[in-house]
């Protein structure tokens, strides 16, 4: 109505996947399923093409049904421990530059992965860690669930329509859309179904999501 202040435009929120989206870890973890495959004398081909596609417990019941799935996920816990004190791996260009100049506050992780290695990897790479970190030990839900893309909203304070998802993976794409929010696809030569934007590169995305975050352009 007339006379009546404008509202203020609601904050927008970027919410980023990790590996394969911020860290280039796909050699590593190949080389950890391998390394976990070979120990019980399974075909690490095989394996690591299941774990991609699903959560450690899933691939477990999958490739080694037969034994204990707590004391697999033990073996690889170690295994992934080991490779973040000692594996090789980067940041994707454009990362460090994106992160830094997002405003604190305005950002999360939601990984599939644990907080301790996302501190340990981004401590290696130069990264800053956000104050908002859902990690898999957050959610009882991982990915494709909306589950963990809406909780790092709720730690934000953020509405699911005021978030913006970067994504490399399926699964990761999906729990972003039945969050209710937009996704933008990075990092795949081709677009992921369901993606609202695709871009080759991190790097060819990061003004779009530094407008995004200052609200100086609505996603398309």
């Amino acid at each position: 109505m007339i006379g009546e202040p404008a509202r203020p435009e609601a904050k927008k929120h970027v919410l980023f996947d990790v590996d394969g989206t911020l860290i280039d870890a796909l050699d590593n973890q190949r080389m950890v399923w391998r390394a976990w495959a070979e120990r019980h004398a399974l075909d690490p081909d095989e394996v690591h093409r299941v774990a991609l596609r699903t959560r450690p417990m899933e691939t477990f019941a999958r490739v080694a049904p037969d034994r204990d799935p707590r004391e697999c996920l033990a073996a690889l816990h170690a295994l992934e421990d080991e490779d973040v004190r000692s594996g090789v791996y980067a940041a994707y260009d454009g990362a460090s530059g994106l992160l830094h100049a997002l405003p604190p506050g305005r950002w999360a992780l939601v990984t599939s992965n644990y907080e301790h290695r996302v501190r340990g990897r981004f401590a290696r790479t130069g990264l800053p860690v956000p104050e908002v970190i859902v990690d898999a030990a957050s959610v009882d839900e991982g990915k494709p669930s909306p589950v963990p893309y809406l909780l790092a909203a709720e730690r934000l304070g953020a509405k699911p329509q005021d978030c913006l998802v970067i994504e490399d993976a399926p699964s990761g794409v999906q729990s972003g859309l039945r969050a209710g929010m937009t996704v933008w696809g990075v990092n795949t030569p081709s677009a992921v179904e369901g993606v609202h934007r695709h871009f080759a590169s991190l790097g060819e995305a990061a003004d779009g999501i530094l407008a995004f975050a200052s609200g100086t352009r609505p996603p398309a």
